[in-house]
């Protein structure tokens, strides 16, 4: 995917960037790019894999079909360890409430990071030129800042909404802590620790998905650069590129996982800090209260 972009010196940047292919005029918004098709290409594969993966065989004895087995297994194994190890512990009574969404945003973060690590480019070339484009379809959605920014968005729109929701004025008055006016400075300090959470999110994300990719077309460049010295030196230099590169390439599988996982842990942390407010002594409201409130709601 590289390689070609590469080969003759061309901007490392080139394979990463986002190309529009329908937008509402020259300099309007954009209506479909490579990062939006990859995105709908990770939501569609999520709609039609995960139900069929997750599902009970109809056939066979009670403890074949009660025994998860290959991918389901995975799944349930995935499920379960985010719901009783990230998610319990920072929502406790408020876990149900907000498993689905946890469980939501960390495949598609996962399926998107996947999806970026393929080498479709080769593939959706030859056929985007049927279509007068000169580029393929391909590219890692989540090294997009507008689709972090999203996505960390959502988890900003989550801790605010329901934080009102499960709390009302509470949650408002626990950004002003001290006496007056001092409590008005911590309460824009609050407001703006907020919003840092979610910039952070956006910003974690985006940056490790991109840099792993410039860093293996760096190295790809390296090849073509070589090449055009002398058909040995490009060798002598390929092959330890090549070499390089696919240490890096098992690297990003393990980061592709590790930053789904760290975005909906912080997700969780931030999601907990807002909606158990008892942990914080708020207002003498204790536990059972709010444990209460979680289940009547």
């Amino acid at each position: 995917m590289m390689a070609d972009c590469l080969a003759s010196g061309l901007n490392p940047l080139t394979h990463v960037v986002d190309y529009a292919w329908l937008k509402t005029s020259d300099d309007g918004l954009t209506i479909l790019s490579n990062h939006i098709i990859m995105m709908v290409a990770a939501g569609v594969l999520l709609i039609l894999l995960l139900p069929r993966w997750v599902r009970v065989p109809a056939s066979g004895s009670e403890l074949e079909r009660l025994t998860p087995q290959g991918p389901r297994h995975a799944i349930e194994v995935i499920c379960a360890s985010l719901r009783d190890f990230v998610a319990r512990p920072n929502l406790g009574p408020y876990t149900d409430r907000f498993i689905p969404y946890i469980w939501s945003v960390f495949f598609f973060i996962l399926t998107c990071n996947l999806l970026g690590l393929l080498p479709l480019e080769p593939l959706t070339k030859p056929i985007m030129r049927l279509f007068g484009q000169e580029h393929g379809i391909y590219g890692t959605a989540t090294g997009n800042i507008w689709v972090t920014g999203t996505l960390a968005s959502c988890t900003l729109l989550m801790i605010v909404v329901n934080g009102l929701r499960l709390h009302g004025l509470r949650y408002v008055k626990h950004f002003f802590m001290g006496p007056i006016p001092i409590n008005c400075l911590i309460a824009g300090l609050e407001v703006v620790g907020l919003l840092a959470k979610s910039f952070a999110l956006a910003i974690r994300l985006f940056a490790n998905m991109l840099a792993g990719h410039i860093l293996l077309a760096v190295l790809v460049g390296f090849i073509g650069m070589a090449a055009g010295v002398s058909m040995w030196v490009g060798v002598a230099i390929g092959i330890p590129v090549v070499a390089g590169s696919i240490a890096i390439m098992m690297l990003e599988l393990f980061v592709a996982f590790l930053q789904a996982f760290i975005f909906t842990f912080l997700s969780c942390v931030f999601i907990g800090q807002a909606v158990n407010l008892h942990h914080e002594g708020e207002d003498g409201h204790d536990s059972a209260h709010d444990a209460g409130s979680a289940h009547g709601h």
